[in-house]
């Protein structure tokens, strides 16, 4: 076992935590964006809290229709030329609210007089004092390098706030089910095994769409931190686009990806890349693709697509987990890498 492994077990209770004590936090920050009515929301991260807004910038737009930009940090510092930010919510996302750079754009949001949330672990920390309004996460210490209960709690935090904008009775309920579809998850870290060999070699690809683009990229990025495996997600339209011109007998690619509108986008690419000769294996939530089962791991969490993305991710970082083993690499100490990074 490992400091990872152990962290990623705790996620049930970090949501079931969350969710009863982040009520309050997330309806002021409700109330708030109602009085101001911001035409969308501007949003800064890194790493996998980067995944998280990408996941935001979905959630948002279909459920409230409201447009998600992600921020150009280096644009707050290094060039010293920000953007006008009046009409926006600016929303900053970092496990440790350290980031210098993140807390450049909140700063500079706050000069400009739009309202700023930060979502953090730390509600102590600088990015919180920058914010008019945190919804701190509680997930506790979190001490590996690869985030695992702070991503999954930050997608969490974005879907109740998503929720208290406008509530809709079977979301509510929906929420209320994802500390048990984690657990479920949780449960097919042995299935999980016989999707490591597609990834033992040097490279992999890592398609997804919609609400679960954002799984995809946090799995590459775990693949690639845990593993030293050069991981690289797409969207699978994205992918059709050109980097397609990669594969060949016996490349890996790994979907994610849940029942949905864009399931048979899914299917489409699983049946073209069996075509090629490509060794193709899934995580799945609700139903699997055409794909024999020794090449998928599927859980069914009955949660609507929009909250896939948290089971989905728990099953990603298993799967790491597991490939990092497998390759004789620690996870919880990954080279050149720090827990804390700070970058402007």
């Amino acid at each position: 076992m490992s400091t990872f492994r152990d962290e990623i077990g705790e996620q049930p209770a970090v949501a079931r935590r969350l969710l009863a004590e982040a009520r309050r936090p997330v309806a002021e920050a409700a109330d708030r964006l109602r009085a101001e009515q911001p035409a969308g929301f501007v949003i800064a991260a890194r790493g996998s809290s980067d995944h998280a807004a990408l996941y935001a910038k979905y959630l948002f737009g279909r459920r409230n229709r409201m447009l998600v930009s992600l921020a150009a940090p280096s644009l707050f510092t290094h060039y010293a030329a920000p953007p006008r930010l009046a009409g926006h919510c600016v929303i900053g996302i970092s496990q440790s609210g350290a980031s210098p750079d993140v807390i450049a754009v909140l700063e500079e949001a706050h000069r400009q007089g739009a309202p700023t949330l930060a979502i953090t672990n730390d509600p102590d920390s600088r990015l919180a004092a920058a914010a008019d309004l945190v919804i701190a996460l509680g997930a506790g210490s979190e001490r590996s390098v690869p985030a695992s209960k702070t991503y999954t709690a930050s997608v969490l935090a974005l879907a109740m706030l998503s929720q208290a904008l406008d509530p809709e009775p079977s979301l509510a309920a929906a929420l209320e089910r994802v500390p048990a579809a984690l657990e479920d998850a949780l449960r097919r870290d042995l299935e999980l095994d016989r999707l490591a060999p597609a990834l033992s070699g040097p490279r992999a690809v890592v398609l997804g769409r919609g609400f679960n683009l954002s799984t995809a990229e946090e799995i590459a990025l775990k693949l690639t931190e845990t593993s030293y495996l050069l991981a690289r997600a797409w969207s699978v339209a994205d992918f059709e686009h050109g980097p397609i011109a990669l594969v060949e007998n016996g490349f890996p690619v790994l979907l994610a990806g849940a029942t949905g509108p864009v399931e048979r986008d899914l299917e489409g690419i699983a049946a073209r890349l069996a075509e090629y000769g490509c060794r193709v294996v899934g995580l799945f939530d609700g139903r699997a693709l055409s794909l024999p089962p020794a090449q998928t791991v599927v859980i069914d969490s009955g949660l609507p697509e929009e909250l896939s993305p948290l089971p989905l991710a728990v099953l990603g970082q298993l799967l790491a987990h597991r490939v990092a083993l497998a390759r004789g690499v620690d996870p919880d100490r990954p080279r050149a890498l720090h827990k804390v990074t700070r970058t402007w």
